[in-house]
């Protein structure tokens, strides 16, 4: 007896491949350990750095053609500001905060009163350097401030850079080049000038080859003799005087080369005296 055939069932499954992922994962990884690993590098070398090289670093990398203050005694050099507990500089960032370029013609930011060297007072000097084609080199050695006296122009040592001969008074060309461009602007100005010299201390078991206040005097007379022949008015100084080591701008570190420099300060206006004050 045959039995009825069935009919035989054949089932066939077809797999399907998953759908792709991307790769976007792996960039936003490799992202993160990059920035993990320059985080670490920078962790490492703050903790290998000297406190000198940290300010190098400071000034290599902050503006410093411009850097307002409220010193009140011939600070310099990125805002220094002298209080009951002494003269401490601040960073550059902090010093070029609330100092703004004014725009469509406005007055900078920073507090001013109408006997005060304004804005355009920088701004003719500085044009006055950019006419320099080799002002780029020199750009870190010239420091524009504004402080309670007027606005300071200081010529300031770099390393590897300095304004005078070592251990002398007479300025190297590039220093005579820069003050005879500053010149023209300086005699238009109604401002009168102070002239003031500061120098490094001595570091310890070493000394000075020329006696401190004599340096400084001197340089700063030197100054004031090369823009007198570059048109400035004897009447337009109101003094030149030398203050060797005694204003470092970074008094933890007085032996540096930012110490040295030379200020030329544009004084504010005396205010008017009242009508009745010979009465």
């Amino acid at each position: 007896m045959t039995m009825a055939s069935q009919p035989i069932i054949i089932k066939k499954v077809k797999k399907h491949g998953h759908a792709h992922h991307g790769g976007a994962w792996k960039i936003a990884y490799a992202d993160f350990v990059t920035a993990m690993m320059a985080f670490f590098l920078l962790m490492w070398l703050i903790s290998m750095t000297t406190q000198e090289q940290k300010v190098g670093l400071a000034e290599y990398f902050s503006p410093a053609s411009l850097s307002p203050a409220t010193s009140g005694a011939g600070g310099m050099l990125y805002g220094t500001s002298l209080d009951s507990s002494g003269n401490k500089p601040s960073t550059p960032r902090e010093a070029a905060r609330g100092f703004a370029e004014p725009k469509d013609g406005a007055r900078p930011t920073s507090p001013s009163s109408a006997s005060e060297p304004d804005y355009s007072a920088i701004a003719s000097l500085r044009q006055a350097l950019q006419k320099m084609p080799d002002i780029a080199e020199l750009s870190r050695n010239i420091v524009f401030e504004t402080t309670k006296e007027g606005l300071n122009v200081s010529l300031v040592d770099q390393d590897g850079r300095s304004m005078f001969r070592d251990g002398s008074v007479d300025p190297y060309e590039h220093t005579r080049r820069v003050l005879e461009a500053l010149a023209p602007a300086l005699s238009r100005m109604p401002n009168r000038l102070s002239i003031t010299g500061y120098t490094a201390a001595a570091r310890p078991g070493s000394a000075q080859a020329v006696e401190p206040w004599n340096l400084t005097a001197g340089r700063a007379l030197a100054v004031r003799e090369i823009l007198s022949g570059a048109g400035v008015r004897n009447d337009n100084f109101a003094s030149v005087v030398g203050r060797a080591d005694t204003e470092p701008v970074f008094p933890d570190n007085p032996y540096i080369a930012p110490n040295r420099r030379v200020t030329i300060t544009l004084l504010n206006a005396s205010a008017p005296a009242p009508s009745n004050f010979l009465r």
